[in-house]
């Protein structure tokens, strides 16, 4: 720990500093004295049962805001068109993925079971084809754990083009 003690120091002073050309046959030099006062100590005790707890809620924090959500997909454009806003993206295995009405609504999602992988129920993943998100801002979330590539699409919208694709890795 350190501490800081008085300390006094001369500065320098000149006075009637000489202009070129000009002759002086005198210069003084005076002091300043100059000294600061002790800081105060700051001492910090904790146990390290205290610090452990403070460790564990800091990295369980970090844990939850990450997983929190990987990614937000529109459903439409903003311009109205009838997409997924990426169509196509990755997420980490068990991260969550939120499908969020924007534009050109009702919007469902739909994973094709013919392109997800294998052992995947695609009933469990899926809304139904009859279940509409009819509002703004009215959303289905999902976390896909099986890494693999699952293919999906907005029912209503399908033969428009309303497809997408994520891999979950």
């Amino acid at each position: 720990m350190a501490t800081v003690t008085s300390a006094a120091v001369s500065i320098p002073s000149f006075t009637g500093l000489k202009s070129a050309g000009a002759s002086s046959s005198s210069s003084r030099v005076s002091s300043i004295k100059v000294s600061s006062a002790a800081s105060p100590k700051l001492v910090v005790k904790a146990s390290m049962k205290e610090i452990g707890a403070a460790v564990v809620a800091t990295a369980a924090s970090a844990i939850l805001a990450s997983n929190a959500m990987a990614i937000e997909v529109l459903l439409g454009s903003d311009d109205g068109g009838l997409a997924f806003v990426p169509n196509k993206f990755s997420v980490a295995a068990g991260e969550k993925i939120v499908f969020k009405n924007n534009a050109g609504f009702p919007h469902n999602v739909v994973f094709d079971e013919d392109e997800i992988p294998a052992g995947v129920d695609a009933s469990k993943i899926s809304m139904s084809e009859e279940d509409l998100l009819n509002g703004p801002g009215e959303e289905y979330s999902v976390s896909l754990s099986e890494k693999g590539t699952y293919k999906f699409y907005c029912s209503p919208h399908q033969g428009a083009g309303m497809v997408g694709e994520v891999t979950v890795s």
